[in-house]
């Protein structure tokens, strides 16, 4: 079978011909692979910035954003059958007993930093024609969500952020407000940074959610992202129109900042635009560059007087797959034509040019079975 793999010592990427995987135990699935999603962490990869193969192989097959379908079960797995559509989860526990979290089955708050994650680190990804999983990591999918659920892994970001906030503004009365100028009763405000997937599916989480929601970055009013912005209901600001020291001045009070641009410049200036009992939401995982300035006296006295909060999100637990699988449905039923216009297909054989160059679409996706 094919799969899509990096060679980290000989800084290598290829395309694999790897045996077809095995039940290797009663609770396993044997997956056909139908598609996979490419994204940053991928593409870092492949700069071999970082990635760790398995234990014993000099290779690491990539991919972490998947739906499969079911085509083998082993006698203990109950929860699904053949023909099933799955979305595999992604962070694996570490072994340490005196890690709460991952005893608890909440690996994505690992307190060792020895988890395994799928296509990243100690364990083989999804970008491949099969794989074998044990069945309590995966999510089953509806087949009406099929051509749109390899979207599930990124919104998951957006999906654990959410959770958070949820927790977190418990902390005082929300009071919503109506717009003059709107029919919609707004409880809360989110401005995103970057109209990237993480960011336009955050987007999409947060209407959903009910918030107000602002999407910053760099391209025009006329580009194909401020087009799905507005479809969902969102306001599109370009930064060119509007510099980030201005962002609160023209939109107004800010209660959530969704980061989902990687760039911690602009993430520190617009860290100050957020409005008091606010939160700010990390996302982006900034490459190796030179240190920036920042303002940590009035960073600091920000978040103190104003009783802000930072919150980061990163990878995701089955509660928040859950409740992307839930919101894509959402997504489909409000928004279709805005949920299709992320994706965009490509064979195979296109994977060292998504990989090491980028592709046009929004979100690329290395299709390896029928859609």
């Amino acid at each position: 079978m094919k799969a899509v793999a990096v060679f980290p010592s000989r800084r290598e990427l290829a395309l694999l011909d790897r045996p077809e995987p095995r039940l290797a135990s009663p609770h396993d699935v044997v997956l056909k692979i139908r598609d996979v999603g490419v994204c940053g962490t991928d593409k870092e990869i492949c700069r071999f910035d970082y990635g760790t193969p398995p234990r014993g192989d000099e290779f690491l097959v990539l991919g972490h954003e998947a739906i499969a379908e079911v085509v083998d079960v082993g006698a203990g797995v109950t929860s699904m059958k053949r023909g099933d559509l799955v979305v595999p989860t992604v962070r694996r526990p570490c072994m340490h007993a005196h890690c709460v979290p991952c005893k608890s089955d909440a690996q994505d708050f690992c307190t060792t930093g020895e988890f395994a994650e799928r296509g990243i680190h100690g364990a083989h990804g999804f970008m491949t024609e099969f794989v074998a999983e044990h069945a309590t990591n995966l999510r089953p999918i509806a087949r009406d969500l099929a051509d749109v659920a390899v979207l599930v892994e990124p919104l998951t970001i957006a999906e654990k952020a959410l959770l958070q906030l949820h927790h977190l503004q418990q902390r005082l009365p929300w009071a919503c407000s109506i717009e003059s100028n709107a029919k919609e009763r707004w409880c809360h405000t989110v401005l995103v940074l970057g109209a990237g997937p993480v960011g336009l599916l955050g987007a999409m989480a947060f209407r959903a959610a009910g918030y107000r929601a602002f999407v910053y970055s760099r391209e025009g009013q006329d580009s194909e992202k401020a087009s799905i912005v507005r479809a969902i209901g969102a306001e599109y600001v370009p930064a060119d129109d509007v510099p980030v020291e201005r962002l609160r001045q023209t939109l107004g009070a800010i209660d959530v900042v969704y980061e989902a641009v990687g760039a911690s410049s602009l993430a520190f200036q617009a860290i100050h635009q957020l409005g008091p009992n606010g939160v700010f939401v990390f996302t982006g995982v900034p490459g190796r560059k030179a240190p920036i300035a920042v303002d940590t006296d009035r960073l600091m006295r920000d978040l103190v007087l104003k009783n802000q909060v930072m919150l980061g999100t990163v990878n995701a637990g089955k509660d928040a797959f859950d409740a992307a699988i839930r919101d894509l449905g959402q997504f489909m039923i409000r928004w279709p034509d805005a949920v299709r216009r992320l994706i965009t297909r490509h064979p195979v054989a296109d994977f060292r040019a998504l990989l090491e160059r980028g592709g046009d679409g929004i979100k690329n996706v290395l299709t390896f079975g029928d859609t």
